[in-house]
């Protein structure tokens, strides 16, 4: 078994010392020895993959322990809390959170929990995709154009409108830099029109 402390900050002005001292009091209450610490700088914002945490669920094992000193260092993010919770609930993982006091392992009253996770995730989603079709229904009684902006189609009209130029241009050994500035287009723009036309720049 091995027992991991993990601490987030997501902020420089935020303190390591504070959460570490937290956590290790509460292990010394428990007769519990913090086995292996996990400190990261990061938005709960950046995707797991991003996140030592990330990292940490792939490792953890049956009986490891996961403390933190509050439920928000592990993600702002409902669905997220509830898929981590899940993933360490799955592999007989125990989740304890000093702030909120809750200790998740294979128990009932974690199943009921990680369960009230996932319906308020569902539940927020729903929320997110009903603001989401009411702002669009009212976009359109303003009359306001939905869709992709009309710049973004002008501005590939206008490469294909060019395309021979652009073709010689290239062939001419012209840096897309160069073609981008004389078509008035953004040079991403540009490269992704060359790469769908299978245009070859001149080597």
């Amino acid at each position: 078994m091995t027992v991991y402390g993990y601490i987030r900050k997501s902020t420089q002005k935020q303190s390591y010392q504070h959460m570490e001292y937290e956590i290790s009091e509460f292990a010394l209450k428990n007769n519990m020895k913090i086995d292996e610490w996990v400190e990261e700088t990061i938005s709960s914002r950046q995707s797991l993959n991003k996140r030592k945490l990330g990292e940490l669920l792939t490792e953890i094992k049956d009986g490891d322990i996961l403390i933190c000193s509050e439920l928000s260092r592990i993600s702002r993010s409902v669905p997220e809390i509830f898929s981590i919770l899940q993933t360490c609930l799955n592999k007989n993982c125990q989740v304890i959170t000093i702030k909120e006091n809750y200790h998740l392992g294979n128990d009932l009253q974690s199943q009921v929990l990680a369960f009230a996770f996932g319906l308020a995730s569902q539940i927020e989603r729903d929320l997110i995709s009903q603001r989401t079709k009411c702002s669009l229904a009212s976009k359109k009684e303003q009359g306001i154009k939905l869709g992709r902006p009309v710049g973004a189609a002008s501005k590939r009209l206008k490469l294909t409108k060019n395309l021979k130029r652009i073709k010689d241009l290239l062939a001419k050994g012209v840096s897309k830099n160069q073609i981008s500035k004389m078509m008035d287009v953004q040079y991403m723009t540009l490269s992704r029109f060359i790469k769908r036309m299978n245009l070859t720049p001149a080597q």
